[in-house]
C-alpha cells in the first residue's frame, strides 16, 4: 500500500520473551556435554512472534505485553524491544515492572524441527496491566491477543470490543471453556493440545464443537503438518498444511496467528485468511530462527500460487 493508505494496524498483546535458542542433530541426554550446530538470541513469545510475522508481511502492527525493567537493569526487556523496533513494530505498549527480568526461555531444535523448551517468568509481572487500554487500540483494525497474561490483554480485547474491532485469540495455554478472555473473541485458534486440554477431549473436531457450545466466535485449531481445522457453521473444514521441508518449527503457530490476523484486516474471509497463515507458517518452518524466521510477502504469494 502507497503511505497515502496505510496498511490496517493490528495491536498484538500478549507474552515476549528472549530466546536462546541451540540447534542440535538430537535432544542431549542427562548428563551429557553436547555442541550445538548454531545458536541465535531471537525474540520470541506468542503475541511478539505475530507482530514480527505482521511486520514481515508488509502490516502494521503495535505491540503490548508487560516486560521487567527499568532499561538499562534488565538487559532481556531491552533487547526484547530493541529487537522489536528493529523489525518496524511499534513497541508503544509495552509496560515494565522495575526490578523485575523479563521473561527468557532455553530452546533446544532437533535435526527434525521438533523443539525442547525451558522458560522463565517471574509471577511479579501477572500484576502488569496496559495504562489505558482504549488509546491503546483507538487507531486499530483488530487485536491479536494470546491468553498467556490473560489479565493484562483482557481490558484491551475488551476495548476493541467497544469499538466493534475483530478480536483474534491465540488459544495456546490450556483454559476453561467459559473463561472471560475466549467470550471477548470474534476469532479463537487454538494450538492442538491447548484445545484439547481446554476442551477435556482428545478429538480435535469434537473438541471445537464442545467450545462452540460457549461462543459465537469463529473457532479453529492448528495442528503442526496435520494443517488445520476451522468450524463453518455445523460444517468442519479443513486446511491441509503446505508440504515443504521443515528444519525448525519453532513460533510456527505464532505466526500463523498474526497472518491470519492481517489478512482479516485486509479484508479476506475467514477461508482465504486460514490459506494464508498456513502458507506463512509453512515458509517460516523451512528456516532457522524460530520468530525471528518469518518469510517475506512475497515469498508467501509465490507458494500460495504455485499451489
Amino acid at each position: 500500500m502507497s503511505s497515502d493508505h496505510p496498511s490496517p494496524l493490528v495491536v498484538c498483546a500478549g507474552i515476549a520473551v528472549l530466546d536462546h535458542v541451540y540447534r542440535m542433530k538430537r535432544f542431549p541426554a542427562p548428563g551429557s556435554k553436547t555442541r550445538a550446530r548454531e545458536f541465535l538470541i531471537v525474540g520470541g513469545g506468542c503475541a511478539a512472534n505475530a507482530a514480527v510475522a505482521i511486520a514481515r508481511l508488509g502490516g502494521r502492527t503495535r505491540f503490548a505485553a508487560p516486560l521487567g525493567g527499568p532499561a538499562g537493569f534488565d538487559a532481556a526487556g531491552d533487547a526484547i524491544v530493541a529487537g522489536l523496533e528493529h523489525e518496524g513494530v511499534d513497541a508503544s505498549g509495552v509496560a515494565r515492572m522495575s526490578g523485575v527480568i523479563s521473561p527468557t526461555s532455553a530452546i533446544i531444535i532437533d535435526a527434525s524441527g521438533e523443539r525442547l523448551i525451558v522458560n522463565q517468568r517471574d509471577e511479579k509481572l501477572t500484576a502488569v496491566r496496559a495504562a489505558d487500554p482504549d488509546t491503546l487500540v483507538a487507531d486499530a483494525a483488530a487485536v491479536l491477543a494470546d491468553n498467556r497474561f490473560a489479565e493484562f490483554v483482557l481490558p484491551i480485547a475488551t476495548a476493541a470490543r467497544r469499538r466493534g474491532l475483530p478480536v483474534v485469540i491465540d488459544g495456546d495455554r490450556p483454559t476453561r471453556a467459559s473463561d472471560a478472555l475466549l467470550s471477548a473473541a470474534t476469532h479463537v485458534i487454538f494450538a492442538a493440545d491447548g484445545l484439547r486440554a481446554t476442551a477435556e477431549i482428545d478429538d480435535l473436531e469434537a473438541a471445537l464443537r464442545r467450545i462452540a457450545q460457549h461462543t459465537n466466535a469463529f473457532l479453529a485449531v492448528t495442528d503442526g503438518e496435520r494443517g488445520a481445522v476451522w468450524l463453518d457453521g455445523a460444517t468442519v473444514r479443513n486446511q491441509p498444511a503446505f508440504r515443504v521441508d521443515a528444519i525448525d518449527t519453532l513460533a510456527a503457530g505464532d505466526v500463523f496467528h498474526g497472518a491470519f490476523a492481517l489478512a482479516l484486516v485486509e479484508g479476506a474471509n475467514e477461508a482465504a485468511a486460514m490459506r494464508f497463515a498456513a502458507a506463512t507458517a509453512a515458509l517460516k518452518c523451512t528456516r532457522f530462527g524460530g520468530g525471528g524466521a518469518a518469510p517475506k510477502r512475497a515469498e508467501v504469494e509465490a507458494l500460495l500460487a504455485a499451489e
